[in-house]
């Protein structure tokens, strides 16, 4: 088989992964919000002081499909995904394509700065836990990483809220106005996640060391620094490349905690409250949209990361001629 056919079948196979992913979570999450026992319908019109009457209960459940059979209401609700018409908010009436427009500019925005505050982080800790000689420090500095991940996002929250906001009023406790808002929200997200990064760049650090094209190269006279950054740290980086789906899945997963605590409006404040009234089209989009941001994301590293470990192999070639 020629390479262009091993491409494009290649290509295929993960476009088709991709569509089976997207599908498999919006039916799953279908299937969850059908199985809990609340009816949105009468949430919604039991939230004023009196109750619901049946005949509007009923009206209301028929024009969202609600009346029909489990199997006709996925296909339907199916049918319309597939037209990107993700339909109306049972308790707003509002657009869900519009409430997520509206909500994840600002969820974008946090996850972003979360992002890049976690890579430096992580990646400041890892090469100070590698290249540190002192063993006491060099113990602690690579413990950090195990801690860092088992702190709760909430707790993380709570603690920056009451050091910085409360106890310090360095900075605003709730709401989305301004750059100052930004800072505790990513600085919550960056902290487990800047500790993923530097528990696996930190274990592939110490392996790409021992490699014999680095040993090559140390016999030819690079000095550690040259080693480091040209060849030592390009190398290790390439694990972080094939997380970058769980990290952006860690991201939007802890958005619904993080904006939560801060009193944020954003997907993950969207989602949770959704949930909290089965407020099933808003609940669908959002999972929607999180589900093919994640694809994405993952397409993407699973297109660029044959290339790069070309290179990168090439690389190491050269060094061991």
């Amino acid at each position: 088989m020629t390479r262009p056919a091993t491409a494009y079948g290649y290509l295929a196979a993960r476009l088709a992964q991709a569509v089976f992913v997207l599908w498999a979570a919006y039916t799953l999450s279908f299937v969850i919000l059908y199985i809990l026992p609340s009816d949105p319908i009468s949430i919604m019109l039991n939230q004023g002081d009196g109750l619901a009457d049946p005949a509007q209960v009923a009206a209301l459940r028929a024009a969202y499909h609600l009346d029909q059979p489990l199997p006709v209401q996925y296909a339907i609700a199916l049918g319309h995904a597939l037209t990107l018409d993700l339909g109306n908010s049972i308790q707003t009436g509002q657009s869900v394509a519009g409430m997520l427009a509206q909500a994840a500019p600002a969820t974008a925005a946090l996850a972003l700065c979360a992002l890049v505050a976690a890579l430096v982080l992580g990646v400041l800790l890892a090469l100070a836990a590698s290249n540190t000689q002192t063993p006491r420090l060099r113990q602690l500095l690579h413990s950090l990483p195990s801690l860092g991940v088992c702190l709760p996002t909430f707790w993380i929250g709570l603690l920056l809220l009451q050091w910085l906001s409360f106890g310090v009023p360095l900075f605003p406790a709730m709401g989305n106005e301004g750059w100052r808002s930004l800072v505790l929200p990513a600085a919550t997200l960056a902290v487990p996640t800047a500790a993923t990064v530097a528990q696996v760049l930190l274990r592939s650090l110490e392996g790409v060391w021992r490699q014999p094209f680095i040993h090559a190269l140390r016999a030819k006279g690079l000095t550690r620094v040259r080693l480091l950054l040209g060849h030592v740290l390009p190398n290790a980086a390439i694990p972080l490349l094939t997380m970058a789906g769980l990290i952006m899945g860690n991201l939007l997963a802890g958005s619904v905690v993080t904006e939560t605590v801060f009193s944020r409006e954003g997907i993950g404040r969207l989602a949770q409250s959704a949930v909290a009234v089965k407020d099933i089209p808003v609940v669908q989009g959002v999972v929607v949209l999180a589900a093919t941001v994640f694809v994405l994301v993952n397409l993407a590293v699973d297109l660029a990361y044959p290339l790069l470990d070309a290179r990168i192999t090439r690389q190491r070639g050269r060094a061991l001629a």
